[in-house]
This record gives structure tokens, sequence and C-alpha cells, in this order.
């Protein structure tokens, strides 16, 4: 986490009291003259990270101020909290699956969700040195380490309903919607865009395995890795009932636009992609049969990731249009 120093906290501030008397306890490391340093994120306003300058806990802090078109309740925070603690008991609260530990839920002070903070280096970071510094190895053995990870979560947490697939049809539905009315997109794109949902929606294939837990936002700024094959994830206020190959296809999205972006060419991920689908699939008893059924679902979910980041006001225009074109070729690969 990129972070900007601000300061310290205020002793009259009320989040002061919390972070001494609920949080520091759960550290061993309480005492009444506590002193928090504030840095703030560079990447979200509502993230903050403070650390206790005699004993150095560090936790973070992310608020969920009030926003039109959220529910006031149950806040994103709240909900977030209990899916960490969910999937913590579920095993993943320890090495090498680790979730982060959430250390308190306060909706009178911002809706704050307080985390632990954790160190290592993030999947962006990871992809970055593959690109940039010639350390592909390093991305493999990552990619393994979080097939593992998803593989658990996804196993672990299969329910006894099939996928409802209505939810991600809709969803690509309010992608395209955003291009059209906020990127100006216009109807040689869209009406492709369109014709390709309703033949997706089409496809039996869509709706064949088991609902999982999904983590809901599996990009790579929401994974971190630490030694060897451990995996720590963070971010999980989006977890949700879905088709295991929503976060698989998330993450492949994502590394073809980190490609596509970073050298000019996605197809440079596709090698790691092909890996990282095999390495899930070696978790299940037949592993051919698995990644035969997980691929026909991928080209949908991987195209809806990159109409997803095409969507971003930060997106150059021009490179917004070549994901558009990518995401269409993708989503043509009906099954």
């Amino acid at each position: 986490m990129n972070i900007r120093r601000l300061g310290r906290l205020d002793h009259g501030d009320p989040l002061h009291p919390y972070l001494r008397d609920h949080v520091l306890p759960q550290f061993g490391a309480w005492r009444a003259d506590a002193t928090f340093r504030v840095f703030q994120s560079d990447c979200s306003r509502d993230v903050y990270l403070y650390e206790e300058v005699h004993h150095g806990p560090r936790v973070v802090c992310k608020f969920y101020p009030p926003k039109p078109g959220r529910p006031a309740w149950p806040s994103p925070g709240e909900t977030e909290y209990r899916n960490l603690a969910h999937l913590r008991s579920l095993g993943f609260d320890a090495a090498p699956h680790y979730v982060v530990r959430p250390l308190g839920f306060e909706h009178s002070l911002g809706n704050v969700l307080v985390m632990e903070w954790l160190h290592g280096d993030t999947l962006c970071r990871v992809i970055e040195d593959a690109m940039h510094q010639g350390r592909r190895g390093r991305l493999h053995r990552k990619l393994t380490a979080l097939a593992w990870f998803l593989a658990s979560q996804h196993n672990r947490t299969a329910g006894d309903w099939y996928v409802d697939f209505d939810h991600a049809h809709v969803y690509m539905g309010r992608l395209v919607d955003s291009l059209i009315h906020k990127r100006g997109m216009g109807q040689d794109h869209s009406h492709e865009l369109w014709r390709l949902r309703e033949e997706w929606r089409r496809r039996d294939v869509m709706r064949e395995d088991r609902a999982v837990l999904c983590h809901g936002d599996a990009t790579p700024s929401n994974f971190l890795f630490g030694q060897g094959r451990d995996v720590l994830a963070i971010d999980l206020e989006r977890m949700l009932w879905a088709d295991r190959a929503f976060d698989l296809g998330r993450l492949c999205g994502e590394l073809a636009h980190f490609f596509h972006r970073g050298q000019g060419d996605p197809a440079l991920a596709e090698p790691f992609i092909g890996h990282f689908l095999w390495e899930y699939c070696c978790h299940f008893p037949d592993r051919h049969a698995a990644f035969h059924a997980i691929t026909r679902r991928i080209p949908f979910y991987m195209g809806i990731t990159l109409l997803r980041i095409a969507r971003n006001s930060w997106i150059d225009p021009d490179y917004r249009w070549r994901l558009v074109r990518h995401a269409q070729t993708i989503l043509g690969a009906l099954p």
C-alpha cells in the first residue's frame, strides 16, 4: 500500500480511544499514553494506516461514508468484517492461506473497519517485475500459489445449488450501459456486446457448476505474497456466491490488461493465464475434465473484466477502445 504521512492522531479524536482501548489490547500493546502516526493511502481517500509510535502495531482503517445509492445498513464495512471473519473461521487464518484479520467495526466512527496491516508484495508488483525485470519464473510460482488459494476457498465453500447466471448477465448489462452513457461508446461496439451477452445467456454451460463463495474483487492489488507459497488476501467487501470462473476470469482479464498496457500485447499474458488455470485445476480429482469445463466459461468472465477496466475514468480513450475490442474478441469465443 503506497501511503503518505499526514501527522499524528489527535488525542481528542473519538477514533483515538477506540484504537487505544479496543484495538491495541488485541496486540497486547495497550498503554494509556498511546500515540498514533497517521498515513493516508494513495489509492483511496477513505483508507488510512495508523501506527502506534511506542510499540509499533500498525492497523488499516477503511471508512465507509454515506454515498448516494449505497444502503445505510448494513454498512459495507460491517459486511466485509463478517466476510473476513467467516473465511478465517474456515481455516484461512494461518499460512499458507491467510485472510487479513479484522480487529473491529464501529458504526459510530464513520462506519470504520479496522484490520491488521499485512506486509508482502502485491500481485501487481510481481507482474510488473515479470514484465520489466525478467522475473517470469517468480510470476509462475506466485500464480501457482494463488491458484491453490482460490481452489481451496472455492472448494471449501461450494454450495449444494447451481450457479445463478442471471446476476452475471445483469452485471454485464450495467457495464455496457456505463460505457455508453459515461464514456460515449457507440453502436459499433454496443450492438455486438448486447448480442454476445444474450448468446452467453443461452449457454447451459454457464449454469452447470455449483455456486461457491468467490472473493468478488479478485484483482492483483488484493492479493499479497509472503515467503514460498504463502498467499494473503484482503478487500473482501464484495464476496459473493457465484461461479468459480467469476474469480478466475477476473484474474485472467487483469493479467491480459497488465501485459496489454505494459508491453502492448495482451497475448503475452496467455502463457501465464494458461499456467494459472492449469494449476487451479490440479486441485480436482480429474484435472483435465475440470480444465475443460472451466475454460469454456472463462471467456465470458474475462471479457466482462476488460469492460470493467475500460469504463474507468482514468483509462486513456485510445486504450479504452482497444480494451473494448479485445473484450469483444474474447466474448466471441462462445462454447
